[in-house]
């Protein structure tokens, strides 16, 4: 990466992360630039595949999504992992797929109406060729789910403080903003 986010960047992800919707205008007054030159930055922000999408965050229970689960799924083969990946990229039900070291392949994410969608879910992913065995933990209780990425500064070395909205900005931010 030839750019690396600044201060005034970082806290336009946060804000925009706490409500996408919030006026250009009123994310300009908190980090101290005119509407215009956020709009700017968020452009580019997305350009730079920073921002990947605007969504609504919803209860899944409130939906009818009462039961979630992690599903570790075993690969037969190396080979098969892209058909397995292929496979349940449609399933709207797996919220999350990721390829992990240990005891499975894959690890999912799934959240589903209840039981019998369950069952069903994982009778779909053991029929993908791919797969050699699943094991399902279903989740009894949440503490922490988050889906908003802390944006904070990284410490640089030597500082004393964190740099703040008036500070020089280093050459290498998102240029042209």
């Amino acid at each position: 990466m030839d750019w690396e986010l600044d201060e005034i960047d970082r806290h336009i992800l946060a804000l925009l992360q706490d409500n996408c919707k919030r006026p250009l205008a009123k994310i300009g007054d908190e980090v101290g630039l005119s509407a215009p030159s956020v709009q700017e930055r968020v452009r580019k922000l997305e350009e730079y595949g920073v921002i990947v999408g605007y969504y609504a965050g919803l209860d899944a229970r409130m939906v009818g999504k009462d039961i979630v689960a992690f599903i570790g799924v075993s690969i037969r083969h190396p080979r098969g992992i892209d058909e397995f990946e292929a496979a349940v990229a449609g399933i709207d039900d797996i919220l999350e797929c990721h390829h992990v070291t240990g005891g499975y392949t894959m690890m999912l994410k799934v959240k589903t109406e209840n039981t019998t969608t369950l069952e069903e879910l994982i009778s779909e992913i053991r029929s993908v060729e791919a797969v050699e065995r699943t094991e399902t933990m279903v989740v009894l209780s949440t503490t922490v789910e988050r889906i908003r990425i802390p944006v904070r500064n990284p410490p640089r070395e030597g500082s004393r403080r964190p740099r703040r909205a008036g500070d020089r900005q280093p050459a290498h931010h998102l240029k042209g903003v």
